[in-house]
């Protein structure tokens, strides 16, 4: 599926302005009690999140999905250019409070856009496979 700049920059718009819809507004920082699905973060990183198409399947930056061209030239031109959430050295986020805040408000300084629409539990699904990745990067052999 190919994915055009418009198609982007009304996704960014859309989770920007947040579901009107909903009731409560999700926290930059959810619960510490509650707990991450590995596998539903997976989900969400990889699909309603949106956060593979700057990041990379799986975290993997330089396996992008397939983009319209404009959108592509669009991430490839981010400067900063996205993070590699697989090397944890590289990263400027170092607690999950402050990965919870970069997703809903978005990073300063970066191309990351807020999402507030994803729920908190999606967050914290998310979060729990964050770490996988760092963990996984970590174990990497260089």
């Amino acid at each position: 599926m190919r994915i055009s700049f418009v198609g982007l920059a009304l996704l960014g718009l859309a989770l920007a302005a947040g579901a009107t819809a909903e009731v409560t507004r999700p926290q930059a920082n959810p619960s510490a009690a509650a707990q991450g699905d590995v596998e539903r973060g997976r989900a969400v990183f990889n699909g309603t999140g949106v956060c593979y198409y700057c990041h990379g399947v799986d975290g993997q930056i330089e396996k992008r999905p397939q983009l319209a061209a404009d959108t592509a030239a669009l991430i490839a031109g981010l400067s900063p250019p996205p993070a590699d959430l697989r090397n944890s050295k590289a990263l400027h986020l170092k607690s999950d409070k402050q990965r919870a805040k970069a997703v809903r408000e978005g990073h300063p300084g970066t191309g990351m856009f807020p999402d507030t629409r994803m729920t908190n539990q999606e967050l914290v699904d998310a979060l729990a496979y964050l770490a996988l990745l760092r963990k996984e990067g970590a174990a990497a052999p260089k």
